[in-house]
Parts: structure tokens; sequence; C-alpha cells
């Protein structure tokens, strides 16, 4: 903001707020002041308030006058928890910055204000006169509350706020970011090509862009990033000034015709390597391999950003965590323990606790939604009914809150799917995807929506895509297996066979496969097929003709899957024996 009404020094809650420096300070028991340092947009934020103070200020306010085009992504929820994590922290009574459902936010400490003037006689310090004090009460109330002990007090507080003031200056100032800051340094072009230059910077400039889709990211823009570009990268430094909690790093070097990748996560506190890859792409098509060097690095990243900033929560275990904190618990929770019961349920009751402190929240109303979906998909439901008509008004809730979350798009695509609504389940996954084109969860499903819609060859390149966005999932068997099924029902046996074994042999607990049986079945293959299926029916022994097997395989009623499913599916089960009936 470069411009703010009332008074440079205000008074509020415990603390002093210099609007023409910039400086946040706490009273502390004594009666001094201690400095308390946030980012400056959220000191912006902060200056609105005060301004408004009483009044309610809506989120477009706040973002017209905070970030005319400054700092990409939607950073005004994560602005606003860090100002609560400082103004609330040790507090026992409510948030000082309140949340008015469906409105915006309001200031609700009481408010005095000081302006710059000259000092008494015989008074030094930074040019606050306490005969000019403009509180909040009216301008009778104004005019006598400086008579006698008042004008004494006032005085005092001068010369405290005099006293300290260059101390606070001089001290480095204990930044405490967002949990999911960072910023993109320009990558290093370890060529000696100048003309490669543009493809390192568009990479650099593609992967900030990506990193900002996901909701709850402060990242810092690009021109500001690339005003380090060229300089000795001292991440502890970089971190204070810009208030982030991450730098992320890299170098691009051309092999032949391949490229080499570099890039690390690096703590910004206390400069430790949270994370590190190295890989390599064809380099012959520069915009395909800009392309998936970007998607990959961005799906890799917020995925282990989520995990750090999981860590550090836990790990500081903040006395009074936020929603925005809570949600980032479970959202960490359940990536590093995906595909259990348990880690459902446990990120499940973070969720709620997060939309219990913020009943507004629309991250938290997708994860509670994205849980119902796998307790219900995973057979771990105790109320299908009840768990799908509450995913679908949470979402619906969240999509009227932002119609632009990708999350709880693709929820919504997923949830669309498994109800046999599969057009629709297209339209919303190509929506998320819109949003974020290396969401690999987005794409995955749309892959496998497709090929339940009998459209295999048109759903196989999403799936594969998938895989070239998180080559080292520990979960990519699922994606194997949906290869597997698409390569089946377009009648490619060998293919089939090859990616269904690949998918068992990542995780062999998933036990054998009726679609193995039946593409080995296709294929001639019948001692194999026959082996297979009788495995299989050792785990599925109801499943023990192909009526039965019918009325469970998915979306019956399309007619498209129907006829794929006769060709290939049920034509290698007869082959490996199982009966009609």
């Amino acid at each position: 903001m470069d411009e703010h009404s009332g008074a440079d020094i205000v008074l509020f809650g415990g603390f002093r707020f210099d609007r023409s420096r910039g400086a946040l300070s706490r009273q502390n028991g004594d009666g001094g002041l201690v400095p308390v340092a946030v980012g400056s947009r959220a000191l912006d934020i902060l200056g609105l308030l005060v301004d408004r103070h009483g009044d309610v200020v809506s989120r477009d306010e706040i973002l017209n006058a905070v970030w005319p085009g400054v700092v990409e992504g939607a950073n005004v929820t994560v602005q606003i928890s860090a100002l609560r994590r400082t103004l609330d922290d040790g507090g026992s009574e409510g948030s000082i910055i309140q949340t008015i459902p469906g409105r915006g936010y309001r200031l609700a400490a009481p408010v005095t204000r000081f302006e710059a003037g000259p000092l008494p006689s015989g008074v030094a310090g930074d040019g606050i006169h306490p005969n000019t004090v403009t509180a909040s009460v009216g301008s009778a109330t104004k005019s006598r509350a400086w008579h006698g002990r008042g004008y004494q007090v006032g005085v005092l507080l001068a010369v405290l706020v005099a006293a300290v003031t260059a101390w606070i200056w001089s001290r480095p100032q204990s930044v405490a970011p967002p949990p999911l800051s960072m910023v993109v340094l320009p990558f290093t072009n370890l060529s000696n090509d100048p003309d490669q230059e543009y493809f390192v910077d568009a990479v650099t400039n593609d992967l900030t862009t990506d990193l900002s889709r996901r909701s709850g990211t402060f990242v810092i823009a690009r021109g500001t990033a690339f005003t380090y570009k060229g300089k000795p990268a001292d991440s502890k430094q970089i971190g204070r000034a810009l208030g982030v909690r991450y730098v992320i790093e890299g170098s691009v070097r051309p092999l032949g015709d391949r490229v080499q990748v570099n890039v690390q996560l690096v703590d910004a506190e206390s400069a430790a390597q949270v994370w590190a890859d190295r890989f390599e792409t064809d380099r012959r098509n520069l915009a395909e391999s800009e392309s998936e060097i970007t998607g990959r690095l961005a799906k890799t990243l917020n995925v282990e950003l989520i995990e750090a900033a999981g860590r550090r929560i836990e790990r500081e275990g903040t006395a009074n965590p936020d929603a925005h904190d809570v949600y980032l618990r479970g959202f960490a929770r359940y990536l590093r323990g995906f595909g259990s019961a348990e880690t459902v349920r446990e990120a499940q009751r973070l969720y709620e606790q997060a939309l219990e402190m913020d009943p507004e929240s629309v991250e938290a109303r997708a994860g509670i939604a994205g849980m119902l979906i796998s307790k219900v998909s995973e057979g771990w439901s105790n109320s299908i009914e009840a768990d799908e008509a509450r995913a679908e008004q949470l979402l619906h809730e969240a999509l009227e809150r932002d119609p632009n979350n990708e999350i709880a798009r693709s929820n919504i695509g997923i949830l669309r799917r498994f109800q046999n609504r599969l057009p629709e389940s297209q339209i919303e996954l190509e929506r998320a995807i819109d949003l974020n084109p290396n969401n690999t969860w987005s794409t995955r499903h749309l892959g496998i929506t497709l090929m339940q819609l009998g459209r295999p060859e048109a759903g196989l390149p999403y799936i594969e895509k998938s895989i070239r966005l998180s080559p080292q999932d520990p979960f990519i068997w699922v994606k194997y297996v949906w290869l597997g099924r698409c390569h089946l029902l377009l009648g490619h046996a060998d293919q089939s066979i090859d990616f269904l074994r690949k998918a068992h042999a990542a995780n062999p607990r998933n036990g054998p496969d009726l679609w193995l049986a039946a593409a080995l079945g296709l294929k001639g293959d019948l001692d194999d097929a026959k082996a297979t299926l009788a495995e299989w029916l050792k785990f599925h022994p109801k499943q023990s003709s192909l009526a039965r097997v019918r009325a469970t395989l998915p979306f019956p009623g399309n007619p498209h899957f129907l006829v794929l499913r006769e060709k290939t599916v049920e034509a290698g089960l007869r082959k490996a024996g199982m009966p009609e009936e």
C-alpha cells in the first residue's frame, strides 16, 4: 500500500505499529517493546484493517489494495493466517482479526492513533506528539484524555518509544513466514550457449506460475525473483529479505540430445536441503521438454512442500495453530500414508478440525469430501449413501466459495464417475486440469473416466502423462493397472499383460488380477490364464461366473464400454475357463 489514512503510530491489543517505517512491536510484561517482524504484504493488510477499524473488509478489497499484480497466488488466507499467528501468540481470548463468514475480515481490538509532530520541550524521540492523539472514541473524549495523569502517561510512552527505537532497528527481526511461502530463483544455464538462456528462464517462469496455482501458497513473483539472477544464492538472507520459508534453486545442462535438470528445495531458516532431484529428458523438442520439466518439478515440489510444512508444524508444536496449519497437517498425513483406511480417517479428522476453526474454509471442505470419496471407493465406508451425500454437499459449498479450486473440481469429477455420471465427470476433471495441468491426480482420473466412457485410446495418454509427472510415485502400480486395462479393452493383449505384471511387481500385496487372467486368455496363454483365474477365485469365491462378474464391474449401462468389455475381458475369461452362470 502506498498511502494510508490516519496516524503514523498505531497502538492496539498490546502492539505498536509504526506505519511510516513498517515496523511492528509487541509490549512485553515489563512495559518494553519487542520487535515483531512479518512480511511486508502482511503489514499492508494490517494497515488496511487498521484504517477500516471496526468495519468488515472483503477479500476482494484486500486483493485490490495489497496485490495489484505484485505477487502470484492466492495469498489472502495465507497472510491473514501469518498475522494471526503473530498477533494471537500466547493470547487466551479470541483472535484480534475476526473472520466474518461470507464477508471478509475485521480488526476487533481497540485502536489508538498517534500523529507525527513536534515533541514537547525536553523530550527526545521519534516525533510522536501525544497532544495530537486521535483515539477511536469521540472528539470530546479525546480532548480530555491527556489532561493530568493521561498527559504524563503519553509523554512517558513517547520517551519509551524513543529509547527502544534504535535497538529495534539494529536487531535482526525474527521473521515468521507463512508455511507454504517460497521463491523460485532463476535456474542456472550450465551451457556455453547464451541462446539457451531463454529456455532456462522459461523453466523458472513456468515453475513459478505452476507452484502458484495451489490454494494457500505464497510465491514471490518472477520480477522479484529475477533480481537474484547471476548472484550467489544465500538462502538465509533471501528468506529474510523476502519473508519466505523455502528457496527453490536449480540448473539446466545440455547433454547432446538430452537435457539434465538439477533442483533442490532449501529451508531458508536453516539453509538445510529439504529435497533434491536430478533427471534427464529429451531436448530435441524444446517446448515439449520445457513442459515435461516444469510439470514434473511442480508436481513433486508441491508434495515435498506440503510434507515439509506438515513436519515443521508438528515439530514446532504451535500452541494456537490456525485452520490452515491444521489443514496442512491433514494433507501431509494423507500424503505420507496414502492408501490406508487409518490414514484417511486421521486426515479427515484434521480437516474436520480445520473446518470447525474456519467455517468458510474451501480447502477443508474439499479435503473432507476427498476422504469421504476415498472411503466409498475403497470399501471403507459404513454408510455409503450418507458419505456420498455429504461429499456432494461439501463440494458444492466449496465451489460456491471458489469456483476455481482445483482440488474441489477434481474431487467432484471423481465423485461423478462413481455415480455413473461419466460425461459430467469428464467435464469436471478437464476443468481441474485447466486450472492445474500438472495435477497428476486429475490427469490419471480423467484417463480412467475416458476409458469407462468406452474411449480407452483417449484415456491412455492421460494415464501415461500422470506417470511422466510422477515417475517415482510409491503408488505407481495403480497407474500400471489402469494402463493394462486400457490396453486390454483395445485388444492389445501383450501390452496389457506387461503393465498388469508391472503393477503386481510394484505391489505384490495387491494379489492376483482378474484382468490379467482375461489378457492371458485373450492372447492364448491358457495355462497361465487358468492358473491366474484360479488364484483370483481364492480371494473372490463369490464371483465365480461371468454373470456375477458383470454385476460388479463398473458402469454396465455405458454402451461403448459394454461392447469393448464383451470383446476383450469377457472373451478372455471364457478362454480361461470361467462359466457364463
